[in-house]
């Protein structure tokens, strides 16, 4: 059946009316991809190409659980790999198959990041260091139908137990400390859980082992300065600083502390996102995404006081030119153990920052759009900080009222014998 060149769109699709026999409607901006319409009415999205003298097609999936726009991104990604010499309908015949994990991981790192675009690729990053460091080494070999319940939940105790745990050299410099621990129990097995769901959603496999999997409790790490460890920070800040070698790298531990941004939001930070009018940092990306980080007075006078470095667009530009500092580990640990502060990390002078505003009076609300918080649950780990502020004015306030219960009504006589006797 001919059709009129045309971009699918869920209209078009709803709107096929089934014949005879089924048929494709190819979209004329993809070509290759388009809705199969059946003679039942059934409709489901398909990928055609060739490969070898031979004409392939491979079915995406049925149209209500996918939208046009879905189907086109799995298009893409597949005839993206037929251009690249692959046969993904060979791929698809090997892992129906019964796949390993380790081939369910390939298929989730190959599909993931194009079907996900809005995960950032810092993410995807850890993601794979998971899969590689403690999915694969773990249950690699593993066939993706015969893995049940138990073994999740297996997986989660060795990971915990530290049985993936490595300490190795990744090159000259580089060296990967891999540990275990509930935390990263809990994180490597809530990965397991969405590649078996996206195994669910592919069609490989009816249903997700790991779906009500308790994970491990992560223990949370906040741990808050002192007014005498931030003097004792600062002392050793100053003597490191005076050293001279490591001048920059205290200046870039001093602007964490007074504006509780993340160590890369810092490192990364260039010129030109600095508001000086507004006195705000414009970072046009973060862990979250794009915020504003406002700037008190000590932070803007550390910037104002930075040289800049011709041709570098970085506040803290590394040695290696056109490059952001890095190594700032380092110099911590030096400052940390002269400032007597074993375990304090430097994500640690963020819960600082937080910890000082909540105990200056300041609002949760206030203080996760200053940290760039989306979810008010991750704010909420300083709440209990704001107890002693309340208690000041709790006391305050009964004090008054208690001066109050305290005043007899006004023309009663206070020696009077009823209320001598009522004492």
């Amino acid at each position: 059946m001919s059709q009129l060149p045309t971009r699918i769109t869920k209209r078009i699709v709803d709107g096929a009316i089934p014949a005879d026999k089924d048929y494709v409607l190819w979209d004329d901006d993809l070509p290759g991809y388009g809705p199969r319409v059946f003679p039942s009415g059934k409709r489901s999205y398909v990928v055609q190409y060739r490969k070898g003298g031979r004409s392939r097609r491979i079915t995406i999936g049925l149209h209500g659980p996918l939208t046009p726009d879905d189907a086109r991104k799995q298009a893409k990604i597949l005839l993206g790999s037929v251009a690249k010499g692959d046969d993904p309908a060979e791929e698809r015949a090997i892992i129906r198959r019964d796949p390993t994990i380790h081939e369910l991981c390939d298929l989730y790192s190959k599909e993931g990041p194009v079907l996900k675009p809005r995960k950032k690729a810092s993410t995807w990053k850890s993601d794979r260091s998971n899969i590689d460091r403690h999915i694969r080494p773990l249950i690699g070999n593993r066939k993706l139908h015969a893995f049940t319940k138990i073994d999740v939940q297996k997986f989660q105790a060795d990971v915990t137990a530290g049985k993936t745990a490595v300490d190795e050299k990744t090159g000259f410099r580089g060296r990967a400390r891999v540990k275990g621990g509930a935390s990263v129990g809990a994180r490597a097995t809530a990965l397991l859980r969405a590649i078996l769901n996206f195994a669910v959603e592919r069609g490989l496999r009816g249903d997700n082992p790991a779906r009500n999997i308790q994970l491990n409790k992560s223990r949370h790490c906040e741990r808050f300065l002192s007014p005498e460890e931030l003097g004792r920070l600062g002392q050793a800040l100053t003597a490191e600083a005076v050293k001279g070698e490591a001048a920059l790298s205290v200046a870039a531990i001093r602007l964490l502390i007074f504006t509780g941004c993340r160590k890369s939001e810092i490192l990364t930070l260039q010129w030109r996102f600095i508001d000086w009018e507004r006195s705000l940092l414009r970072l046009p990306d973060s862990k979250t995404g794009a915020k504003h980080v406002p700037l008190g007075k000590p932070a803007l006078d550390l910037l104002r006081a930075l040289p800049k470095l011709e041709g570098c667009i970085y506040v803290f530009p590394s040695p290696r030119l056109g490059r952001h500092l890095v190594g700032l580990q380092k110099v911590w640990e030096r400052v940390r153990v002269t400032a007597k502060l074993p375990g304090v990390r430097l994500h640690d002078l963020r819960h600082s920052f937080a910890s000082t505003a909540v105990a200056g009076g300041v609002s949760l609300f206030m203080i996760g759009k200053m940290l760039g918080h989306k979810d008010s649950r991750t704010t909420e780990i300083y709440a209990h900080l704001g107890d002693d502020p309340l208690k000041l004015v709790a006391n305050a306030t009964a004090n008054t009222l208690a001066g109050l219960l305290a005043m007899p009504p006004k023309g009663t006589d206070v020696a009077s014998p009823e209320l001598l006797a009522a004492e």
